[in-house]
Formats: C-alpha cells, structure tokens, sequence
C-alpha cells in the first residue's frame, strides 16, 4: 500500500468520517492506475492542473463526492462520483467521450474503523480487497487489470471426467497410441490352457468356439431349421452348433447310372 500513507496524511484534517477515508482510498487506486486530479465538481474551472493529490474541497459535501480525472498519456475527462446511501457509498465512474459508466458499491463498515480515523494504521480495514474491486469493478474496462480466460462448464466437466478416468487404475482405456506387444511367456506357463479351457485369463484357451473365434462363417444360421433333419427353432439363437450330415434337401449321392449293367445299350434286353 505504498502512498497511501502518504496521500492519508495530507489530508487527514479532512477527513472527518468514514466516507471520507473510502474516498481517499478510491482516489489513490485511480492515481495508482495512471490517472490525475484535476478538480472537483462537475464543471471544470480556470488555473486547474494535473495532480496526485485531492482538490482543497473535495469532502465539503458528505453526501456527494465529485471528483474529475484524466490519464497522463490523454485530456480525456472522467467524472467520479460517490453518493452516500445509508452505511453504503456507491460509486459511479463515466468516461466523458463514450459515455461509459461503471459503477462500485462498497460496505463502508467493511473497510473502515469509524473510531479511528485520526490513525492511519487503524483506519483501514480489508483495504487490499477494496483496491481489488475498484480495479477490476470501477476502472474503465480498458485499464482493468486481464482476468484468466474462465473455461466453460462444459469444458471443466469434460475435464473432470477425463481426470477421474485417469485416475481409475481399473479402467480399460478406449483406444491405444502405440501397438501393446505382448511380453514374454513365462517358463512356467507350460500346460496353462489346461487349467483355463476358456482362456479368460487371456491366453487362447482349449476350447475351440466358431462362432467367437473371431474368423468370417457362413451365412448358414441352424435356428432356422435343416430341411428333413431339424425344425425350425430346434437350435436356439447365437447357440454353439455343430452340423451333423450333409446340409439341404439334395444330397449328393452315387448316380443310379455311374455303373450301368452289362448290355445296358442293347435295346432288345
């Protein structure tokens, strides 16, 4: 808080209540963003100058502050206003070019020790957090301090899942950036599908299944039936079938004239 000290001393005979000392307050944060005094009231006057310090009748009215500013680098005017309103102190900041109004309200007791307002190391209280807000509530939007781009709540959601994902120790992930080579056999694996036919432990397993060996089968599907064998719903669906006997309704067998008798093309037999 280097300079308020400074600032507090000055004008300390003035400041004969708490509002006095929250605008005191406010006045150094707009010093310390790079602007100047230069005046009191609404209209300018004659022989005014750019300052660091407060107007001689800055606090003459207790309900209502007005204070002019411009930025060192610029001659553009802001108004400052405060109006007191029961314990509270609202301020209003307009850019006189544009038109823009910000505006700040402040708890005075928040801020403030009414007891000891002589006393500049008692006076204040919490004054960091009401510098904060007059930078980043008060100040016109150009010369508030850059806030970190706040992400959406889709994108936090997102990321907290993925971040619980990560942590699961259990979870399968859904997708590999580099092949998994399978590491070496142990000595000792030897006889291993023995002891798990069904390979769930993954190995291959004993147990031969067609239907989940994971190559291309036909287009034969037993629930429907075998003409001359099986009904229709004899074998359930997705059940292990193995086909038995040869499959549709002509069979293939010896042709009746694969070995015609002797004589056979005599016609007179």
């Amino acid at each position: 808080m280097a300079g308020l000290e400074v600032l507090f001393t000055c004008v300390r005979g003035s400041i004969t209540c708490p509002q006095d000392a929250v605008v005191c307050l406010v006045h150094w944060e707009m010093i310390k963003s790079g602007y100047r005094c230069i005046g009191s009231g609404d209209e300018p006057r004659g022989g005014e100058r750019r300052s660091e310090l407060l107007p001689a009748d800055w606090s003459s009215n207790k309900e209502l502050y007005s204070l002019r500013y411009t930025p060192t680098n610029t001659a553009t005017p802001l108004l400052l206003k405060a109006i007191t309103v029961d314990s509270t102190l609202i301020f209003n900041l307009m850019d006189s070019s544009t038109q823009q109004v910000s505006d700040l309200t402040v708890n005075i007791s928040d801020h403030v020790d009414a007891d000891q307002l002589s006393s500049f190391d008692r006076v204040f209280k919490d004054a960091e957090s009401l510098s904060e807000k007059v930078r980043t509530q008060l100040l016109p939007p150009q010369d508030r301090p850059a806030q970190p781009e706040r992400k959406s709540q889709r994108d936090e959601e997102e990321e907290r899942r993925r971040r619980g994902e990560d942590s699961d120790p259990l979870r399968i992930p859904s997708r590999r950036t580099q092949p998994q080579w399978p590491g070496p056999t142990p000595p000792f694996a030897a006889g291993g599908a023995d002891l798990d036919p069904f390979g769930s432990r993954g190995g291959g397993g004993m147990i031969v299944d067609p239907l989940r060996s994971g190559y291309p089968r036909s287009g034969f599907d037993p629930s429907s039936g075998i003409p001359d064998i099986l009904p229709p719903g004899a074998v359930p669906p997705g059940a292990r079938f193995d086909p038995f006997g040869p499959i549709g309704r002509h069979r293939p067998g010896p042709d009746p004239d694969h070995m015609p008798p002797p004589g056979y093309d005599d016609m007179f037999m």
